[in-house]
């Protein structure tokens, strides 16, 4: 088994997706500065500090004999596509996955997100990977006001309900991408709502690491 080595800008990810890797051939370690999205939400952006503590962290995961690293954040996905070259083993963003699912399967795709920090990232991807398959799409971005701040103050539900009437308004959209990897859990309940396909980033990532690390490198 190979060992993925998970960072984590913030501590609500890491239970439900440390026990959804633990369904996956593979060991786990988790590494988690959980002042970083602080940062990048009082900044407004990734700052320079942001990216010195990230990649110390993506330097620690192969010193700890890591064979793959997980970026989890989409708000720093940015600092993991110029880190990869440099990676000594493969540095994988969570939402790559994700990303490539819904440019392949559709045309018009609604972006949503809890944090503005989280849209344009999100949204680079999705281009990035438009332009990589050949396939011009439409982004729609959608910001579920008030439901990051709902889910920190411990409002679960009030969180849930902000982002299924935010997209209920929403008409003419092909497929729903959750920006964050701690929306998954909305999944299946946004899918309900909508009637249309909704995607979360942890599954599609961690088959799609199944497929390609786990067989091959066992």
């Amino acid at each position: 088994m190979k060992t993925i080595v998970t960072i984590y800008t913030g501590k609500g990810l890491q239970e439900p997706l440390s026990t959804l890797i633990g369904s996956y051939p593979f060991r786990q370690i988790s590494l988690i500065d959980d002042t970083i999205i602080g940062e990048c939400i009082k900044s407004g952006k990734v700052t320079d500090t942001v990216k010195e503590r990230l990649i110390k962290l993506y330097r620690a995961a192969y010193e700890m004999g890591g064979d793959i690293i997980l970026n989890t954040c989409s708000s720093v996905g940015d600092v993991a596509d110029g880190y990869m070259s440099l990676s000594p083993i493969p540095l994988v963003r969570i939402d790559k996955a994700m990303a490539e699912v819904a440019i392949l399967n559709h045309r018009k795709i609604a972006v949503v997100a809890t944090l503005n920090t989280t849209l344009d990232p999100t949204i680079r991807l999705l281009k990035n990977m438009s332009d990589k398959l050949g396939k011009q799409v439409e982004i729609v971005n959608v910001l579920a006001k008030g439901a990051f701040e709902a889910l920190v103050a411990g409002e679960v539900e009030q969180h849930d309900d902000i982002i299924s009437s935010t997209v209920a308004n929403l008409n003419n959209i092909d497929c729903f991408v959750l920006a964050q990897a701690s929306m998954m859990r909305m999944e299946e309940k946004l899918r309900e709502v909508a009637g249309i396909p909704v995607y979360s980033s942890p599954k599609l990532c961690l088959e799609q690491l199944a497929s390609e690390y786990a067989t091959e490198r066992a």
